[in-house]
């Protein structure tokens, strides 16, 4: 038996395929509130950064190419 890391309940995993699904004791598909808050993804507007930053962070993804 595994531990949900987000909200510590006891879940199983079921392979289908490639993928892994979490399930409940019960057999039904896990889906907690913290684990849909942590897979939200922050948009950052690009308008709020300071373009020398921005420039800063393209240089240096370029340079890794």
């Amino acid at each position: 038996m595994a531990v949900c890391k987000f909200c510590s309940k006891t879940i199983t995993w079921l392979k289908a395929g490639r993928k892994f699904t979490p399930l409940e004791q019960d057999g039904t598909l896990h889906r907690c509130e913290e684990m849909k808050n942590y897979r939200k993804i922050k948009q950052i507007d690009p308008k709020d950064m300071d373009p020398d930053l921005i420039r800063q962070y393209e240089d240096a993804i370029n340079k890794k190419k």
